[in-house]
């Protein structure tokens, strides 16, 4: 009887360790960029996904730059990022795959309404060198982010060295949510993506102390794509749950869904994945 009980015993863990097991495997580790979640795009999206799949999606969101390190140190099992380059580079070495652009939305220059740089109408490229001229407070992400990467490379486009030793030139080192509110606490410009711009615009019922100075540039395009982590980079990655999270965000389920999320009756991404 005691051998019986204790193989009982024994059968029973082994289920337990089975049972957790396939819990574990119905769990995606994404590594994202701040605006896909500050947003409340994730919040909605994710309980969405599990509904239909049964699969749950754990999330970190931290700057591109960052989420692409999570990704190489097998910290997650599929990436959505903002950082066209920097995504290329990633796969190119070989440790990401199939990096797929699901939806996109713009930069925009954001600042006080009085806008005392006075840059209103002006390129991206003038209004830098404009802000430059005046030593207006202006506000960077500092964080090797999306947003920051892009802002870097709008400097250089403009033929200016990015001023960070200037004192006007404040870098936060923060999230896009806390970088538009150290603008708005200091009456400074800063580069957002229009995502983030609405939700902060929303979360001011209608009198938001910052504005949008500055859009419709080329320069300003913010594409977001999916890339799944190589398996044979990172051998313990759930490939099969990135890759059927890469292949719903091209269905029209998803992209419709991305499409119908707004705020203030205004979307804050458009889809444009490749059937």
């Amino acid at each position: 009887m005691h051998l019986f009980r204790l193989g009982l015993f024994t059968l029973c863990l082994l289920a337990l360790s089975v049972s957790g097991a396939l819990a574990e495997d119905k769990t995606l580790l994404m590594a994202t960029t701040t605006s896909t979640a500050d947003t409340g795009l994730l919040d909605a999206m994710v309980p969405l996904y599990k509904n239909k799949t049964g699969v749950e999606i754990k999330f970190t969101a931290v700057g591109t730059g960052q989420a692409l390190k999570l990704g190489e140190n097998c910290d997650a099992d599929v990436v959505m990022v903002h950082a066209p380059a920097a995504e290329k580079e990633f796969q190119e070495k070989g440790f990401g795959m199939d990096r797929t652009e699901v939806f996109y939305n713009d930069f925009v220059m954001i600042g006080p309404k009085a806008d005392p740089a006075g840059i209103k109408g002006k390129t991206v490229a003038d209004a830098l060198k404009t802000i430059m001229d005046k030593k207006a407070v202006f506000i960077s992400r500092g964080d090797d982010s999306g947003t920051h990467k892009a802002e870097q490379k709008l400097w250089k486009a403009a033929g200016v060295a990015i001023p960070e030793k200037d004192a006007w030139y404040v870098s936060a080192g923060q999230g896009m949510g806390k970088t538009i509110q150290m603008a708005d606490e200091r009456g400074g410009y800063t580069l957002a993506d229009r995502g983030s711009f609405i939700k902060y615009e929303d979360s001011k019922k209608g009198a938001p102390g910052l504005v949008v100075i500055v859009e419709g540039d080329k320069a300003l395009f913010n594409q977001y794509s999916v890339m799944p982590v190589n398996p044979k980079h990172c051998p313990k990655a759930k490939h099969d749950l990135a890759e059927a999270f890469r292949k719903w965000m091209t269905t029209k389920e998803a992209q419709d869904f991305v499409g119908g999320f707004t705020l203030l009756g205004k979307p804050l991404f458009t889809p444009n994945a490749k059937p």
